[in-house]
């Protein structure tokens, strides 16, 4: 089977099967719980072809993950306004967070993977916290070296404690790696996936993730296995993935690096190297807030 065709797969299995729901958007769904999928990624790498996906932004926001930083002001001044509606200070005003600055997303993700448990400062306050946190990401890649085996190589972004912290708690919310040789495959977890328009997001995002561990460690990408809880697609993408549907499938893109990197955090845009991109053209849809 194609592995985009796994995707797809699971966009028809909700379009036929998923349950009608309201959601905190009020925009509604339809959606299934406890859905998996698992892409071979050693050959190619899994940017969907059946519609054009944003790669800068999958780039760019990675990296920004794995910077710690929670500031998407970083983001917006590249270009990359993926999380200006779940930022703004509507958003924040609705979350009651009145003290954080527009632009500003808390203890989430990349601040959870390298900074996990650290109490969080606002970026405009000039308080010092010498707490360094867990680093769970290098723990994770110090784990891939020295004990390959081992069944603990997992990072978490859920953190109970913080949660009233966050404007827009973790969809994806844990990531495990798993050695078997020189191969290396990734886990994610996700509690919450909106199929149409994150979800093909998360996978190449997960998927540069595992390549970037991969390379720094020695090993060679292998699988990704996505676990999803609530799988929906929302009512308002239905058009949309219908669309995509009828698209013809082609051959995904390469991807390497443009010089031999060490360290997790020494990675740029431009030391990503994407060849044979040949998607079909975006589909417009709206994100849901």
């Amino acid at each position: 089977m194609s592995e985009e065709l796994k995707y797809l797969n699971l966009m028809k299995n909700v379009l036929s099967n998923g349950i009608k729901r309201i959601d905190r958007t009020n925009t509604g769904t339809l959606s299934l719980f406890g859905q998996s999928f698992r892409l071979n990624v050693s050959n190619s790498f899994p940017l969907l072809t059946t519609k054009k996906i944003y790669w800068k932004g999958v780039v760019e926001e990675l990296l920004f993950f794995i910077s710690g930083k929670t500031d998407t002001k970083i983001l917006e001044d590249k270009n990359v306004n993926i999380w200006k509606g779940n930022t703004s200070r509507e958003f924040l005003d609705k979350r009651k967070l009145f003290n954080y600055k527009e632009g500003e997303y808390g203890p989430n993700y990349g601040y959870n993977w390298r900074y996990f448990g650290k109490k969080y400062i606002l970026i405009n306050e000039n308080s010092i916290n010498d707490d360094k946190g867990i680093d769970q990401l290098n723990e994770a890649i110090n784990l891939i070296k020295t004990d390959p085996f081992s069944r603990r190589i997992l990072v978490s972004a859920w953190n109970p404690k913080v949660l009233d912290e966050i404007p827009l708690p973790s969809c994806h919310y844990c990531y495990q790696f798993y050695v078997d040789d020189d191969k290396l495959s990734i886990l994610v977890n996700m509690r919450s996936c909106d199929i149409f328009l994150g979800l093909p997001f998360n996978i190449a995002s997960y998927s540069l993730l595992l390549y970037m561990i991969a390379h720094i460690t020695n090993k060679q990408p292998y699988e990704i296995i996505f676990m999803l809880g609530d799988a929906h697609i929302y009512l308002n993408h239905i058009d949309q993935c219908n669309e995509q549907l009828l698209r013809d499938m082609r051959d995904f893109p390469k991807l390497s690096f443009n010089r031999i990197i060490t360290n997790i955090d020494d990675f740029k845009y431009e030391d990503i190297k994407l060849e044979n991109y040949n998607p079909h053209s975006i589909i417009k849809a709206d994100m849901a807030i």
